[in-house]
């Protein structure tokens, strides 16, 4: 039991988390020294970096065909739209899911679904709001796409937001990821992009809370229509 309760609470840390966390908490030392209350704000503040950069483990659903949430966050857009052209994924627009992370959500990225990356493209750019639609043309990204083994390409682009300032991609050219593996993170708030093959309807909603490699968005192996929500 007591064990149980420690995993809910200690959770495991992305290796770009640890420097922070000493900064923050050699700030918290300081703060303490100067005057009291100001360091149980570092405490807070400290509590917050190192939840920021958790990295959990997921449960990643296997069948074959799902595509799944490649962040934590919220559905913010979903509409069609031109893959980024550094990516020479053809001009056709396709359904664009974006996931929108606040400061509060986990922050690490993985794949939508398994595959070769077929090619990495990073574009500097603007630190908008990431939630706004023009966010996806001027921000700072990070474009993938994914081939999949049947040769149907899928884009997913990290977009840097409104405090966001490092773009983390860990993966290369060439390299095969599965469905939910680890490709990267932003920090910090920010913006990840999934393009949809042609012909596939989402089964997520806008406002949507997503759960990243866990949250399936959509199923390329049926075919249906678009899928509703309502808030209740």
């Amino acid at each position: 039991m007591a064990a149980d309760m420690l995993s809910t609470v200690i959770k495991p840390i992305h290796k770009e988390g640890y420097k922070f966390i000493g900064i923050f908490a050699a700030v918290t030392v300081l703060l303490f020294l100067l005057w009291q209350p100001l360091g149980w704000i570092g405490v807070v503040l400290t509590v917050w970096c190192y939840y920021f950069f958790r990295d959990p483990d997921r449960q990643t659903p296997i069948r074959d065909g799902l595509l799944v949430s490649p962040a934590d966050g919220v559905i913010s857009l979903i509409e069609p739209a031109v893959p980024p052209a550094e990516l020479e994924m053809g001009e056709q627009a396709l359904t664009r899911v974006s996931v929108f992370m606040n400061v509060f959500n986990c922050h690490v990225n993985r794949a939508p679904i398994g595959g070769k990356i077929a090619k990495i493209a990073y574009r500097p750019g603007k630190f908008l709001n990431a939630s706004l639609d023009k966010a996806s043309a001027d921000n700072e990204r990070n474009s993938l796409a994914i081939e999949m083994p049947d040769g149907r390409k899928i884009a997913v682009v990290q977009i840097a937001g409104l405090v966001a300032r490092r773009i983390l991609c860990e993966v290369k050219e060439g390299q095969a990821l599965a469905t939910g593996e680890r490709f990267g993170m932003i920090r910090f708030g920010s913006r990840v992009d999934v393009y949809l093959p042609e012909g596939v309807e989402p089964m997520v909603a806008l406002g949507q809370t997503m759960i990243s490699a866990e949250t399936v968005i959509a199923d390329l192996s049926i075919a249906e229509p678009r899928r509703l929500a309502e808030v209740r």
